[in-house]
């Protein structure tokens, strides 16, 4: 088996620690909300992130914290993830969903030509191992609800409110539960 090497490194936003891995070429492979242990697990096997300060990581940390900041609402980063052909149109479809709204499964699918297929998309945004920057976050159930999130719901709630679109499904859940 192969070992690719990935440089890798783990930064501080308001949601908590950032890591995200990129490959030789400054591509990102990886992502994920927490420390390196919980990168590597969204990478395949023969891959083996180490930390290091190869340069593209200071642009990417740079735009991310941009992006919380309120001064970025895209990234223009060269992307690597791999995936089936399906799991790569889902995630194109994702990054299409402007910062500040939100698709339903239903609604992905069906932009996708793919009606009735809510459940194969949220396999597939599920399997995104570019999250925030492939914004799966984006993503909710069609009656409002903060469907599923690897990284739990209330990170995702909070990336939701930092791009005021938030769905007044999950604001009245969140007062309700402050009542009660």
């Amino acid at each position: 088996m192969i070992r690719t090497t990935l440089h890798a490194t783990t930064f501080t936003t308001p949601c908590g620690p950032f890591s995200v891995a990129v490959d030789d070429t400054g591509a990102v492979v990886a992502t994920a909300f927490g420390n390196l242990a919980r990168l590597r697990e969204r990478l395949p096997e023969k891959w083996n992130p180490i930390g290091d300060t190869f340069h593209e990581l200071a642009a990417i940390e740079k735009q991310v914290k941009a992006y919380f900041a309120g001064k970025r609402q895209t990234f223009d980063l060269p992307l690597a993830a791999h995936g089936t052909e399906f799991q790569q149109r889902v995630w194109a479809a994702l990054v299409a969903i402007p910062f500040g709204e939100t698709r339903s499964y239903g609604q992905l699918a069906a932009e996708l030509g793919h009606p009735g297929a809510a459940r194969a998309i949220g396999r597939a945004n599920a399997t995104n191992p570019i999250c925030l920057l492939v914004p799966c976050h984006r993503v909710i159930g069609a009656d409002g609800s903060l469907a599923g999130f690897a990284f739990g719901k209330d990170i995702k709630r909070r990336l939701l409110l930092h791009e005021g679109s938030l769905p007044a499904r999950a604001r009245t859940m969140d007062i309700q539960r402050h009542l009660f």
